[in-house]
């Protein structure tokens, strides 16, 4: 059901212990001086955003929220408490392990946190290493065991495939020693090499070597199979969740509805316009301080119809159930059968979707060729 009167709210938290060799988000170490600044620059933005919908869900991601003192994760909840926030909202926190102590995580639960994400990756302590995390397996099953012992039911795991050296077997021991933990969502990303991260300049002097395409879409579907079998619904190209437990804010951002970004680099999506923050974190607390919030704003698209109703498609076919198109026709009156049939049978011929009853989905194959699929509504 798509409705307007709702949103959602993330906020960036752009400190690293260390940054982690294939990341290139936007993420900082060795600026905790800026912490405290940051912090009071996230506050006075939230106070100034008009919200009159009402939050259903809040989402504390970065670089590693869980790095900076728990308080001002607490200081920046009360803030938008202040606002219309649900009873039921849904709030997650991003941890890393060697970041996380029981007094942080009690905090986080105290001030309402109900959702925590751990980015583990991989049980390989070797593999860990090569990619520049900062910890290993010991200290995952401690950060795991510790958000248990102070309540958190509702707990994601990250984990990533195609990294380089990974083998089947090394996923294979991920996932059972992760199955084992019975978490509620697991993430499964594959490993994307972004120009100019010391990942890709190791990859490219030859010090390491990715797996190659065929063996990635193995480790894909290895990590699908085992995962349905042990009672995890695949709802979302890399997400899969106990039912009932799939992620609230990141399904609203794929059902195309609105959320406010908080913080630098961080993005928007509201009265059809998709803007971000500057990505320069003193140029943003210094034009927060000065109450000139709008030089922060870097406008990305104003959405005309046609591109609210492609990216509606885009969007819905990243969910396993893919779109229905009754909510289709509900949101712009038109019938998406019609309006994209061209698309539609070129992707229908090539055994790419499945369009079948009141929905449009990926088919198997259009699962390992999603990014072909979505190019259609670009």
């Amino acid at each position: 059901m798509i409705t307007k009167n709702k949103i959602g709210i993330y906020v960036h938290i752009p400190f690293c212990k260390k940054k982690c060799d294939y990341c290139d988000f936007i993420s900082y170490c060795g600026k905790d001086n800026l912490i405290e600044k940051y912090v009071d620059s996230v506050k006075k933005e939230i106070e100034h955003v008009k919200i009159k919908s009402e939050i259903t869900t809040i989402y504390i991601g970065g670089g590693t929220p869980s790095y900076i003192d728990s308080k001002f994760i607490v200081q920046i909840l009360e803030k938008i408490k202040e606002k219309n926030v649900a009873q039921d909202a849904e709030i997650t926190i991003e941890v890393n392990p060697g970041t996380v102590t029981q007094e942080k995580l009690q905090d986080y639960i105290d001030c309402g946190i109900n959702r925590i994400s751990i980015g583990l990756q991989t049980t390989n302590d070797e593999l860990l290493k090569q990619i520049g995390r900062i910890h290993n397996y010991e200290q995952f099953l401690e950060t795991y065991k510790l958000a248990k012992k102070v309540g958190f039911k509702n707990i994601n795991v990250d984990l990533m495939l195609g990294l380089p050296n990974q083998r089947i077997i090394d996923l294979k021991e991920s996932l059972e020693n992760v199955l084992k933990l019975a978490p509620k969502h697991i993430s499964v990303y594959s490993l994307i090499v972004e120009e100019g991260t010391p990942i890709a300049n190791k990859i490219e002097n030859g010090k390491l070597k990715l797996p190659d395409d065929e063996l990635e879409r193995n480790m894909y579907w290895y990590v699908k199979n085992t995962l349905e079998l042990n009672g995890y619904k695949h709802y979302e190209i890399s997400n899969f969740a106990k039912k009932g437990y799939e992620s609230k804010h990141n399904m609203n951002c794929w059902n195309q509805m609105e959320y406010v970004g908080i913080g630098t680099a961080a993005h928007s999506y509201r009265d059809i316009t998709r803007y971000s923050n500057t990505e320069d974190i003193k140029e943003y607390i210094k034009n927060v301080q000065k109450g000139e919030f709008e030089k922060n704003r870097i406008i990305h698209e104003i959405q005309k119809e046609e591109d609210s109703k492609k990216e509606f498609m885009l969007l819905g076919l990243r969910k396993i159930d893919g779109l229905k198109i009754s909510e289709f026709k509900n949101k712009f009156g038109d019938n998406p059968i019609y309006l994209y049939r061209n698309e539609l049978k070129k992707l229908s011929d090539e055994k790419l979707i499945i369009i079948q009853d009141d929905s449009i989905r990926l088919s198997n194959k259009g699962i390992d060729l999603a990014n072909l699929v979505w190019e259609e509504f670009v």
